[in-house]
């Protein structure tokens, strides 16, 4: 197989392609950074994987135009190239933030897209367009909605958690219960991997997700043990930690509203769709072991300092 991948030097992109090499498949990268990429556009190929966009700046910083032009812009002219193409598929990472951004219960693929920010609405007018179109025959469009991913060489709040553990810093946002969906990059690879090979699977909106929540608590109790520690909570109540935070929207602190919504809010995700379409009962890896894989890269990513 043959696999076009925008995106190809971040996170995600570095891990799938290199799990697509070991599985026999190869990888050429795209990149969308000068202008006349389209020159240099392939005219043939399996699948185009698009992971290159503009992600959620929780700094709330980034001017709203460079996320639709990035995410939506951008998009329309790659998926307009792929139709004049003969590759076959076009797997477009959207997100699970493009429909929702906080969820009651757990989240499928039909529920009404309501974002609240910029980036979500960018990416959900990316999947208007593109369900839109008409796809020739033998042309496949997946639209991807991973919830938070996390694996080797991934930052983000969870290295910001698993410094407060490694620390033996007590956990203290205990207090709030709450119930999350998880995404190891394994688990992301081996679902690409599944789709590209099943070639009677549907086009169509996907959730990406581990198959089990947990909790905040749960994912502090999950890193101790990873790295050898006690874990540590403190249950201070919630309505005084929400008013701490406020400074850190002011101040340049590790902790605002932004981050502490992230880390205690409920956020789960249905993975049923997918698995139902693969034929797949689980997931190579748990929630709990994808993320004990994640946690010993940060503290071999520490030693090495």
């Amino acid at each position: 197989m043959s696999i076009i991948i925008t995106g190809a030097t971040g996170f995600v992109g570095q891990n799938l392609t290199s799990y697509l090499n070991s599985h026999h498949m190869s990888t050429h990268a795209l990149s969308l950074r000068d202008s006349t990429w389209r020159n240099s556009f392939p005219k043939q190929g399996d699948a185009l994987i698009h992971l290159a966009g503009k992600a959620h700046d929780t700094t709330n910083t980034s001017d709203d135009e460079e996320y639709f032009k990035i995410n939506y812009d951008l998009t329309l002219i790659l998926f307009d190239e792929f139709l004049k193409s003969n590759i076959k598929d076009f797997f477009y990472f959207s997100s699970v933030k493009a429909v929702a951004d906080t969820v009651n219960g757990c989240l499928d693929e039909i529920v009404e897209g309501k974002p609240a920010t910029a980036y979500g609405k960018s990416k959900l007018k990316a999947e208007q367009y593109l369900v839109s179109q008409t796809l020739p025959n033998q042309k496949r469009l997946f639209i991807i909605r991973p919830c938070m991913i996390h694996g080797p060489g991934n930052k983000g709040n969870l290295n910001l958690l698993y410094n407060v553990v490694r620390k033996g810093i007590p956990w203290p946002l205990a207090e709030f219960d709450n119930q999350r969906s998880f995404l190891s990059i394994d688990n992301l690879s081996y679902l690409i991997t599944q789709m590209l090979l099943k070639r009677e699977l549907p086009s169509g909106i996907y959730n990406f997700s581990d198959d089990q929540t947990l909790s905040t608590n749960e994912l502090v109790e999950t890193m101790s043990q990873t790295l050898g520690k006690k874990t540590r909570l403190w249950h201070i109540p919630a309505g005084l930690i929400r008013a701490c935070v406020k400074i850190g929207d002011i101040l340049p602190l590790p902790l605002n509203s932004e981050r502490l919504k992230k880390l205690t809010e409920s956020y789960a995700v249905s993975n049923d769709k997918i698995k139902t379409a693969l034929g797949i009962e689980q997931l190579p890896l748990t929630t709990r072991e994808g993320l004990a894989i994640t946690i010993r890269s940060f503290q071999n990513r520490s030693h090495l300092k």
